[in-house]
């Protein structure tokens, strides 16, 4: 059970979870109304959600046995603790559930459902391997798991937009710095992702843009007349700060382990902008 819930890296869809909720309880209506997540509609979507990440997972390490094997041979499960085949059946098991439960909610959301478990697919056969292609495929479908939420109520919004952006930009920024932690291994079985194509130095250069535009954004959302004091002062303190001290942690990165570092900065970053949802009301 133990690799399973490993393999299905379980502490990330506790993210999506807790992600979704709060959407569905503060973004979508006025106040904050715990009740609308134990609607039964929203369950099933969260449960269709979950499949399809879940199924993501398992068939990228599926395809990733050999270089996880030189990236991070303390987590590879397929091909160790479960068979591929097992694994493989039960990536598409959870694909088919996540979508059925779409179609039967809403064609919308099948389709969401039926495009994020082709471009999981995509992803971990190819565009991962790409420049970019890989970074931006993960960054969408961040941002995609935040507005099916609202597509499935027909209550897309402002915000809930401008939380899907927030969710963008900081996925691509985890999602490069991950790829320059990851180099090694990739670089063995023939990956051009951009620290391989372009080095170190000018893959800093295209996050520093990146995160200077995640930045301007959240300054724009700080400064914003309809937001209250206490959100702005948690923006600032606990998201636009920790941004800036990852630049600064940036410069000087070299190291395996420093990036391994930024990439968990990246990880409380988008946790605590997540968060932030419950001071909106």
């Amino acid at each position: 059970m133990k690799e399973f819930l490993n393999l299905i890296r379980f502490p990330n869809l506790l993210l999506v979870v807790l992600t979704q909720a709060l959407v569905q309880a503060s973004l979508l209506t006025k106040g904050l109304d715990w009740m609308r997540v134990l609607e039964t509609g929203f369950l099933a979507l969260t449960l269709s959600t979950v499949c399809v990440a879940a199924a993501g997972y398992i068939i990228n390490d599926y395809y990733d046995i050999k270089i996880d094997a030189i990236n991070k041979p303390e987590r590879v499960v397929v091909g160790k603790s479960i068979r591929r085949r097992p694994a493989m059946f039960t990536h598409m098991v959870l694909s088919f559930i996540g979508i059925a439960i779409g179609v039967w909610l809403s064609l919308p959301v099948g389709l969401i459902n039926v495009g994020a478990v082709l471009l999981l697919w995509g992803y971990s056969a190819r565009f991962k391997k790409m420049m970019l292609v890989g970074n931006l495929t993960i960054a969408l479908l961040s941002a995609s798991m935040l507005l099916m939420v609202a597509v499935y109520a027909s209550t897309l919004n402002k915000i809930t937009i401008s939380y899907a952006v927030f969710a963008f930009l900081i996925s691509l920024i985890r999602e490069i710095i991950k790829d320059v932690e990851d180099v090694k291994g990739d670089e063995s079985f023939a990956c051009r992702t951009l620290p391989i194509v372009a080095g170190l130095r000018r893959t800093k250069y295209v996050l520093y843009p990146i995160i200077a535009c995640f930045q301007a954004f959240l300054l724009v959302v700080i400064l914003h007349p309809v937001t209250s004091p206490l959100f702005d002062v948690y923006m600032l303190l606990l998201v636009l700060v920790p941004s800036i001290w990852l630049v600064i942690k940036l410069v000087r990165a070299d190291r395996k382990r420093d990036f391994t570092y930024l990439s968990n900065v990246c990880k409380v970053i988008m946790l605590a902008g997540i968060l932030s949802m419950l001071l909106l009301n």
